[in-house]
């Protein structure tokens, strides 16, 4: 059942990534009415599938499909407060089709990879693992707020203004969005490396802060702060933030990816 429940979620965010595709041309309203209740419908069974899953193991396990599907979850959560703030699905022109592809890739798994790590089967994990989440999803929808005001203000500058900018929210709005969503998952990144770090450096010791997930992630967590920074105390708003931002995107997906690299967090796949 709660592969059921997962493939539904994914039939409803499919019309997300559709509403995003369409955003981009004079189509954009066609879905405009239907995509905010579709995701939301996706999202109440991907949490569903994610609480049937975990009732059926007894606990919650770190599988790579199922981090995937609670990843997306996480996303959608975050992306959802500040619909409701804000009262705009700009941002689902990035969120919508990543969520749709990673809880995809999660209902497809033809079997559960899982952590070979035994620390990543204990249960306290969980904690370490949704802070962590968290701080990935306030940093990925700040890089998506970064790259609409990136094409926003290049679409206004030139002669021809691409269609969709006239459904956009206002520059400053966008820029505001992404500051916040770096104020709301910073903090639950913060934390989530310290859990982590504390729970890990118990089992391995000194070993744990010369993995190459560990060095990732510390190396992101600083440009996460330097972003921060720049933006609190040297006033850098615009472009200016919205690159640094995609660098610290970019830092955030070497930090996943090192997973496949990690001796204490590597995907087993075998």
């Amino acid at each position: 059942m709660p592969l059921l429940w997962l493939r539904l979620a994914v039939l409803f965010y499919g019309l997300g990534l559709v509403y995003s595709l369409l955003l981009l041309s004079k189509r954009g309203d066609v879905l405009a009415r239907v995509a905010g209740p579709a995701v939301g419908l996706g999202m109440t069974f991907q949490l569903v599938s994610l609480v049937e899953f975990a009732v059926l193991e007894g606990k919650i396990t770190a599988s790579v499909h199922h981090s995937e599907s609670l990843l997306a979850f996480v996303i959608m959560v975050v992306f959802m407060i500040f619909f409701i703030r804000y009262r705009t699905t700009s941002p689902g022109i990035f969120v919508f089709p990543l969520v749709f592809f990673l809880t995809f890739a999660s209902a497809i798994g033809p079997h559960p990879l899982s952590f070979s790590s035994p620390l990543l089967k204990n249960s306290w994990t969980i904690v370490h693992i949704v802070l962590i989440f968290t701080g990935y999803a306030g940093l990925f929808l700040s890089f998506g707020a970064s790259l609409l005001y990136l094409l926003a203000e290049k679409s206004l500058k030139s002669k021809h203004p691409a269609s969709f900018i006239s459904r956009l929210p206002a520059l400053q709005t966008i820029d505001e969005i992404g500051y916040r969503a770096l104020l709301l998952g910073f903090p639950f990144m913060t934390f989530g490396l310290v859990a982590g770090s504390v729970l890990a450096e118990n089992k391995f010791g000194s070993l744990f802060f010369i993995d190459p997930k560990v060095l990732l992630s510390i190396i992101m967590w600083l440009v996460y702060m330097l972003l921060l920074y720049t933006r609190w105390n040297s006033g850098w708003r615009g472009r200016k933030a919205a690159y640094l931002a995609a660098f610290a995107f970019v830092a955030a997906v070497g930090a996943w990816a090192a997973n496949y690299f990690s001796h204490l967090h590597r995907f087993n796949i075998s």
